[in-house]
């Protein structure tokens, strides 16, 4: 960083207070800044901005609710090509424990959602290269159909892409074809880190920033909502972190499609990718900045299935708005070791214990209760 430039770190810390102070939006430089902070000085900034957005997005009150979701994560099928070095999900068609859900076991896990108060499915898994379009299409139809009341999130910008190869057809048309079927919103899955140095580390075989970027914006045009995500904390350093965060906001001016944001560390057990795991600061940290520079997504989601209850807690002062979801199934992030769990009555004790009120929502954040 050019400090003629730009300035002292002291000095660039003080104008992005004002900023913040002011609800402003900091630049790179002032992020950079920023990250250098004490851990509960930067949570402070995040905490003043989740307010300012927050009160913001609800006509001056609201600032106090910590919002939840109750769904099912379906990995229907765990065959992928991709082989990221990250991942301890997928298998090929070799492995004896591969499989791909039949649209009958599908059903069966979502009845079981519907006998919780669930209202959504997040609906991904690997790159299988031996499904057809019909699979899907005949998929989706059938839960639209049969769960009409239940939101289809599903298919993450590098499946998209999968399918684009293996059907033959553009993107465009197959997220066409999917929103005719049921597809009622998109995750921001694969994601990981938007700088191609990066990508080609961990996850040579998958889809480029761009076109992951290219994905969401197609999505956005066509009316479908998304999350954003990020994975950090294993061969990147700070600038990836933020090249990410810039890509993401910008394209967040152009598209208005990202409802919410969710960054959680790298688990590195029983991956081929070997990187020490950061611990909860390092988490708080990045959520923390990521608030204050993601001025244009409102909502951030704490991630308590890889960091444990009690940090999604803190991370509440720390950002987040929003505790995810209750994940009564969740398949990837345990095989990399990390298993954690909990029910409503337990996700509305700790949102309330720290003294925030919950509230039950939907994927497009619309309070339920």
């Amino acid at each position: 960083m050019n400090t003629m430039e730009y300035g002292t770190a002291e000095q660039l810390i003080d104008k992005a207070r004002r900023k913040i102070e002011n609800f402003e939006r900091i630049n790179l430089e002032e992020a950079r800044a920023l990250y250098s902070l004490p851990l509960a000085e930067l949570g402070m900034l995040a905490d003043l901005r989740r307010r300012q957005i927050k009160s913001s997005a609800y006509g001056g009150k609201g600032a106090e609710i910590v919002t939840y979701i109750i769904d099912r994560n379906i990995n229907y099928t765990n065959v992928c090509t991709t082989y990221c070095k990250f991942c301890a999900f997928y298998r090929t068609l070799k492995d004896p424990d591969h499989y791909v859900l039949s649209i009958e076991q599908i059903e069966e896990k979502i009845k079981e959602l519907e006998a919780i108060g669930g209202v959504q499915i997040l609906l991904q898994g690997g790159h299988h290269p031996g499904l057809g379009i019909d699979y899907y299409l005949d998929l989706l139809f059938s839960i639209r159909n049969k769960f009409p009341h239940i939101n289809i999130h599903g298919f993450s910008p590098p499946e998209f892409l999968h399918f684009s190869n293996i059907f033959r057809l553009p993107v465009e048309e197959v997220i066409k074809r999917f929103m005719e079927a049921g597809l009622g919103s998109i995750p921001g899955g694969g994601g990981e880190i938007l700088v191609d140095s990066v990508r080609k580390r961990i996850a040579p075989l998958k889809c480029s920033s761009e076109e992951w970027l290219g994905v969401m914006r197609t999505a956005h045009r066509l009316g479908l909502k998304s999350s954003a995500t990020m994975m950090f904390g294993h061969v990147e350093q700070l600038e990836d972190r933020l090249e990410h965060l810039e890509k993401i906001r910008k394209l967040q001016d152009e598209t208005r499609g990202f409802t919410a944001f969710i960054c959680w560390t790298f688990q590195p057990e029983n991956t081929k990718l070997k990187a020490t795991k950061k611990g909860p600061s390092e988490y708080l940290r990045m959520q923390a900045l990521a608030r204050i520079f993601l001025d244009n997504i409102e909502n951030i989601q704490s991630s308590w299935v890889t960091q444990g209850v009690e940090v999604g807690q803190i991370a509440l002062y720390y950002g987040a708005n929003d505790f995810g979801s209750v994940m009564m199934e969740e398949n990837v992030v345990s095989s990399a070791g990390t298993t954690y769990r909990t029910t409503v009555k337990e996700i509305e004790e700790a949102i309330t214990s720290s003294g925030f009120k919950p509230k039950r929502r939907n994927n497009w954040y619309q309070l339920l209760n």
